[in-house]
C-alpha cells in the first residue's frame, strides 16, 4: 500500500510538472498563405509571373498556328501531291506537331521553375518576421495553419500573429523579386515566355 502511494505520488508530481512546462511554452499560429498574400512583393512577383506565362503562350500559339496553316495547305493540294510528296509533307507536320507537344511539356515546367525562383525571396522575407516576432513575443512555438494537415496532435489555444507579422514585414526593405522592379517603383520588366493552358490542335 505504501508502495503504491508513493507511486501515485511521484505520478501527480510528473504530471503536475508537465502541466507546468506546457503553460511556461507559449504557443502562436497563422496562416503563412495568408500572409504571404498580404505582401505587397507578392502581386509583384505574380505580375512578373503572368507576364514570363504570356510569352510562352505566344510562342505556343505561333507554332500552332504556323501547324494549321501547313495543315491546311497540305489539305489543299493533297490531290494533286505525288506519293512522295505527301510523305514528306506528313513527315513535316508529325515533326512540327511532336515539336509543339514538347514545347508546351518544358514550357509548363519552365513556367513553375519561374514561379518558385519568384516566390523564393517573398517566402526567405516572411520567414524572417515570423522568426522576429516569434522571439518579441516569446513564442516557442508557431504553427502554421494554412491547411488541415499537422503533425502537432494536441497543443492548447495559440495567438493568432499574423497581423502582427505584417505590421513587422511593412517596416521591412522589400524583397528583391528576380527580373521584377520593386513596388512602387515603376512597371515591371517582362521576363521569358511560359503555359498555362496550351491551344488545342487543329486538324
Amino acid at each position: 500500500m505504501k508502495q503504491f502511494n508513493i507511486r501515485r505520488a511521484a505520478l501527480v508530481l510528473l504530471a503536475a510538472g508537465s502541466i507546468h512546462m506546457a503553460s511556461a511554452q507559449k504557443i502562436a499560429h497563422l496562416s503563412l498563405d495568408s500572409l504571404v498574400s498580404l505582401m505587397p512583393e507578392t502581386k509583384t512577383a505574380t505580375e512578373a509571373a503572368q507576364q514570363y506565362l504570356k510569352g510562352l503562350n505566344e510562342e505556343s500559339v505561333a507554332m500552332q498556328t504556323e501547324f494549321e496553316n501547313k495543315y491546311k495547305d497540305y489539305l489543299e493540294k493533297e490531290a494533286t501531291m505525288s506519293e512522295l510528296l505527301k510523305r514528306n509533307k506528313q513527315e513535316d507536320l508529325q515533326q512540327l506537331q511532336t515539336r509543339i507537344q514538347e514545347f508546351q511539356r518544358q514550357a509548363e515546367m519552365e513556367y513553375r521553375k519561374k514561379q518558385a525562383e519568384l516566390t523564393a525571396p517573398i517566402l526567405e522575407k516572411a520567414k524572417k518576421g515570423i522568426e522576429a516576432v516569434a522571439k518579441e513575443g516569446g513564442y516557442k512555438y508557431v504553427l502554421d495553419t494554412s491547411s488541415q494537415n499537422t503533425s502537432v496532435l494536441y497543443s492548447e489555444a495559440g495567438d493568432d500573429i499574423l497581423m502582427a507579422v505584417k505590421k513587422k514585414l511593412d517596416a521591412m526593405p522589400p524583397a528583391t523579386i528576380p527580373g521584377a522592379t520593386p513596388p512602387g517603383t515603376g512597371g515591371i520588366k517582362s521576363p521569358p515566355p511560359a503555359p498555362s493552358k496550351t491551344p488545342q490542335q487543329g486538324k
